[in-house]
């Protein structure tokens, strides 16, 4: 005997309209199963998850029929939880957020811009990052001389040269060319027109780095005797820890 489409889970009838389909829908995020409802998750219709399920299935299914969304599943349950209640998660800012922006869900993106993890990430550190000269690119070249002298050592250091003004960018250049290394391998950072002090900028750096994966510290360099300046005023050693 036929089983009619009615009583079919809906993951598996991927052919038809979605208008036509049971209420109830079952998904797999990323591994992790939920099952909740179509008007929940079409809740926000602007969104690019309520598009996946207006019309015509967008998604394919898995083994077992639920549609399957090639996400991280730990934080869907958030999503969902909003979409459900419009409880804005507590947890595991960071990472929701960067879910949120993917579904595209603009009231969630919004709140959780609001929360003070997120203001200070977006409006507070990347405003002032912005305003330091290649700044990304100086933490990829820290990063590759790191390697290129971690060759049968435990630790490898990078010297940094921070400068905050365009007065003190011409002193440390007096500097560098007063010490006896390679200058190719000083990174430089600045200047910027910002608040923010070296201090700030050295913690950014450090930050930044081990969110990379990398195991990091840093103190000032002292330079050998007949420097003209004292280093510490722009020079620091950054350490990389390999094991």
């Amino acid at each position: 005997m036929s089983i009619s489409s009615e009583n079919k889970p809906l993951g598996k009838q991927v052919t038809g309209s979605l208008h036509t389909l049971s209420p109830i829908v079952e998904l797999n995020v990323g591994g992790e199963m939920y099952t909740t409802t179509l008007s929940t998750l079409k809740k926000h219709p602007g969104s690019k998850l309520a598009e996946m399920f207006t019309g015509q299935p967008k998604l394919r299914t898995d083994s077992e029929g639920r549609f399957f969304i090639d996400r991280p599943g730990t934080y869907f349950k958030y999503i969902l939880e909003y979409l459900r209640s419009n409880q804005v998660p507590t947890q595991c800012i960071q990472d929701v957020y960067k879910e949120a922006l993917f579904y595209d869900i603009e009231p969630l993106i919004k709140q959780l811009e609001d929360s003070p993890q997120i203001f200070g990430e977006l409006v507070a550190r990347r405003q002032f990052l912005a305003r330091v000269p290649n700044y990304s690119e100086n933490i990829e070249l820290m990063i590759r001389i790191a390697r290129a002298e971690a060759v049968a050592s435990r630790q490898s250091g990078v010297i940094v040269c921070v400068v905050r003004t365009e007065e003190d960018a011409a002193r440390c250049q007096d500097a560098l060319n007063s010490l006896d290394m390679d200058k190719k391998s000083v990174v430089k950072f600045g200047p910027w027109k910002a608040v923010p002090s070296i201090s700030d900028l050295l913690d950014c750096i450090q930050m930044d780095v081990e969110a990379k994966g990398y195991k990091i510290s840093f103190q000032p360099h002292v330079a050998e005797k007949g420097f003209r300046f004292k280093s510490h005023d722009f020079f620091y050693k950054f350490l990389f820890t390999w094991w």
